[in-house]
């Protein structure tokens, strides 16, 4: 996407470097920082340098291709796996991408494993380009149907929490695609932005995005979702997921759980978005998805900038306070109206014949 009439992907390589968006530095500083290493890589992703499912995934799967540049044996494979495994549990993609870089190096010969990594690393950024894309496409019908139905209003509201833009993948985006396609296409819309408490994702990393993009938006406290939902301000929600159950449950930024209630509650519909390589087959309760837990230190503090334009971090909550950050909710199916895909939009238990049909 285009920031200041510069085209931008969150993650890029060229001539053998693999550069990112830091989002640690956003929306105050704009700066790509290059990973060099393994160790680069699992820094970025553990340390939300880089987050967003897709985007993670993408990620993973460059710092495969850089930990097979420093040992491409058998134990430095598995080593960096199991390395980059282990920085977000949660994320499904993450997982998925290892294996598909895996798969195409095990049979090489330890000379010619680092490059085809590398080849398999930039296909998966490209299919995400384009997956997105089809993403937009299909969400962006959705939502002229939506206003359609409603009579055409004077511009159609839209809620979405946390950030599925651009920034959480190579380009484009999850539900922002759909966003950005319908803006694009004439289609009046205005967008809620849930501020999405302790890292402020809404805050930072979509109002950014969108306000690059002159898609009009509002942004407001997580607890003023339902408010707004119950008084009539939203005629949809949509958001991302970083993995999707058997069943069509949805596993989201924390708070997108009770998003849907207030939606279900007022019967606005609420739709997902995400790349088929989100769904997992393999977990039929939600309850077996691994919920990150992260750092105590992002409830109790917060980043920002003073009136200096200085970088500064302020501590909110009284010293020894304990603090509980779980970084994910899981919400059912039965919230769930809709999820928007590259191969078009299917209701929650009909996600797992789409992915299997795709897959074959």
């Amino acid at each position: 996407m285009k920031v200041g009439g510069r085209h931008y992907r969150s993650i890029e390589h060229r001539n053998g470097r693999v550069e990112v968006l830091d989002q640690t530095r956003l929306p105050h500083e704009l700066r790509q920082l290059e990973l060099k290493t393994l160790d680069d890589a699992v820094r970025a992703i553990s340390s939300l340098v880089v987050r967003g499912a897709p985007l993670i995934g993408v990620t993973a799967a460059y710092g495969l291709a850089l930990g097979l540049r420093e040992d491409a044996s058998d134990a430095g494979l598995a080593r960096a796996i199991a390395a980059l495994t282990a920085t977000r549990p949660t994320a499904r993609n993450l997982r998925w991408a290892l294996e598909q870089v895996a798969a195409e190096v095990r049979s090489l010969s330890a000379g010619e494993r680092a490059a085809a990594a590398l080849h398999a690393a930039d296909a998966l950024a490209e299919a995400d380009v384009a997956t997105n894309a089809a993403i937009g496409r299909h969400g962006a019908q959705v939502l002229r149907d939506l206003w359609q139905a409603r009579g055409r209003p004077r511009r159609l509201e839209i809620a979405t929490h946390c950030n599925a833009g651009w920034l959480g993948c190579v380009d484009w985006g999850t539900a922002l695609a759909a966003i950005y396609a319908a803006h694009d296409s004439g289609l009046p819309l205005h967008v809620w932005v849930n501020e999405t408490r302790p890292v402020n994702q809404g805050a930072r990393l979509t109002a950014w995005e969108l306000a690059a993009h002159g898609v009009p938006h509002t942004l407001q406290v997580d607890a003023a979702g339902g408010h707004r939902l119950r008084s009539g301000q939203v005629h949809v929600c949509i958001v991302g997921t970083d993995r999707v159950t058997a069943r069509g449950d949805v596993c989201n930024k924390i708070g997108t759980y009770l998003l849907a209630l207030a939606a279900h509650d007022n019967q606005v519909p609420f739709y997902v978005a995400l790349p088929m390589s989100t769904y997992d087959g393999t977990i039929e309760n939600s309850g077996e998805i691994e919920i990150e837990d992260r750092s105590a230190t992002e409830v109790t503090h917060v980043w920002g900038r003073d009136d200096a334009g200085l970088p500064v971090r302020v501590q909110v909550a009284p010293d020894g306070t304990r603090a509980a950050n779980p970084a994910f909710d899981v919400t059912p199916a039965r919230l769930v109206t809709g999820l928007i895909t590259e191969a078009g939009v299917y209701a929650p238990a009909e996600l797992g014949h789409a992915a299997r049909r795709a897959a074959s």
